[in-house]
């Protein structure tokens, strides 16, 4: 039996082109899953080949387990008895009790053909996964084989893929034998083996459809900087050129529009609009907004946003068909954009305006009419006000010298009262969170700056926004908040 065991293992690696020692190894699962159906209750059994006799021998194994991990006595013992047979055993380790060897030819050859049978083709699947991934390819052109549960399974090479139903171009009708390019989304790796999951709807596949149509892109002489799409309907992509000579637009369009109709074509007809990149953020968004008209843009460096300013005629153009022209311009750009008109444009810049002046007279003790001089003059918070060079402040007409400083002086002491304010509130406010088990001053200092100042607003959090406001890791803001929701299960 021994030497058949041999022989068997040389054919099937002949056969199937593995090496020896998975067959080897799917041998062994198959000889104690036939040797578990000896016993009634649940079993851990482990079977081991002789690489060299083919000789086999069979083993029960019990887990080492402490008197609280301790689950059921078929698979697992308690330390102290495990010592009894072994005392250097520890924790985490098996005790094996050796088990009479099942006859290979009792279980029958072809029950045992069909587990290593079923193991060498996982092998054989992640060999050409392995060779699929470490050619790089990230398109996928293959067919479709069959359709389930709406999901459909493409065929490329000798690999089969998952194409989720949710990962399909809305309202696109799928038909066996149909040839479709996808995106490679990611490799799922569970217990039925490596699955190679695509995409039709992600941006990636936008991109490598146009590198496949033009072949500028590839030599790089062209680059496509980013990609926004709404698949199946519209899409954005930025390009810029590297060679001055070339002229991007044209270039992805190509003779007669050849080039991009190839793409849509691929996409189920989604409409691509071609967008040339600027380094200027604003001049990047009026591009990104095209064919609407822009009239003004105001960027707001710390929100990352603008206001962007259309003619009433030009604004349901800007913002597209249920928001989709903004929506992919501000994905495309990366900036928040909120379209307005000249007449709320103008609202919204009066209402600014009259809340800085307000403030300025407020804090810096000032009449309407310097504060409306301060605001015309650009500046907009009293921060700007106390640290502004002084030479810029002396550029203005309206002001002398010792204007300028009075109105410096009385920001920095407005500044200054509302850090001690805030420094007070602060200490007042951590108290609470201290008396919290596993809270620090550092941490709570941070929350109470940010309005948390008792354990019930701490409790009210969930963990991603406890994360956000102080930055400490999951875990740690996991336990905070269980600890301060303590007292709701009490």
């Amino acid at each position: 039996m021994s030497r058949e065991i041999l022989l068997l293992v040389d054919a099937l690696s002949r056969e199937k082109s593995v090496d020896k020692e998975v067959v080897f190894e799917s041998l062994e699962s198959a000889l104690a899953s036939a040797t578990k159906k000896r016993f009634a209750d649940e079993a851990d059994v482990r079977v081991e080949i002789d690489r060299d006799t083919g000789e086999y021998k069979s083993f029960r194994c019990w887990e080492v387990m402490d008197d609280e991990t301790f689950e059921t006595p078929d698979l697992h013992i308690k330390l102290e008895e495990a010592q009894k047979r072994n005392p250097d055993i520890q924790l985490g380790e098996f005790i094996e009790e050796p088990l009479e060897s099942i006859d290979f030819g009792r279980i029958g050859a072809q029950a045992a053909k069909q587990v290593i049978f079923q193991k060498i083709r996982d092998a054989e699947r992640e060999q050409v996964l392995a060779d699929f991934m470490e050619r790089k390819e990230h398109l996928v052109s293959g067919t479709v084989k069959r359709l389930e549960r709406g999901n459909a399974l493409i065929e490329f090479g000798k690999i089969e893929a998952s194409l989720p139903r949710d990962q399909m171009i809305p309202k696109e009708n799928m038909r066996v034998g149909d040839r479709v390019k996808a995106h490679l989304l990611r490799v799922d790796r569970s217990a039925r083996g490596p699955q190679v999951i695509l995409s039709r709807t992600s941006n990636e596949l936008l991109v490598k459809l146009f590198e496949l149509e033009v072949p500028e892109i590839e030599e790089n002489l062209l680059e496509i900087v980013s990609a926004a799409r709404d698949p199946g309907s519209r899409a954005k992509i930025a390009v810029r050129s590297n060679d001055p000579r070339i002229d991007p637009i044209g270039t992805c369009v190509g003779m007669r529009g050849s080039r991009v109709q190839g793409v849509t074509n691929e996409l189920a007809g989604e409409r691509v609009d071609i967008i040339l990149w600027a380094e200027d953020p604003a001049t990047y968004v009026i591009n990104a907004l095209a064919p609407a008209e822009v009239s003004s843009i105001v960027v707001d460096e710390e929100r990352h946003s603008m206001d962007v300013v259309v003619e009433e005629e030009n604004l349901a153009q800007a913002i597209g068909r249920g928001g989709q022209n903004v929506r992919l311009a501000s994905e495309l750009t990366g900036w928040e954009l909120n379209i307005m008109t000249v007449e709320q444009s103008s609202e919204k810049h009066n209402e600014e305006f009259s809340k800085t002046r307000a403030v300025f007279m407020e804090k810096l003790d000032v009449d309407e009419e310097v504060a409306d001089i301060l605001v015309q003059e650009g500046f907009n918070t009293l921060e700007e006000v106390a640290y502004v060079p002084l030479e810029e402040m002396l550029e203005i007409e309206s002001f002398d010298e010792a204007t300028v400083t009075e109105l410096r002086t009385r920001a920095r002491n407005a500044l200054l009262t509302a850090a001690i304010a805030s420094e007070e509130k602060v200490e007042h406010g951590i108290e609470d969170l201290l008396k919290l088990e596993g809270m620090d001053e550092p941490t709570a200092r941070t929350l109470a700056a940010k309005g948390i100042t008792t354990q019930d607003q701490l409790a009210d959090l969930d963990m991603d926004e406890l994360v956000e406001l102080s930055g400490m890791d999951g875990e740690r803001a996991n336990t905070l908040i269980m600890t301060a929701r303590a007292p709701w299960f009490a």
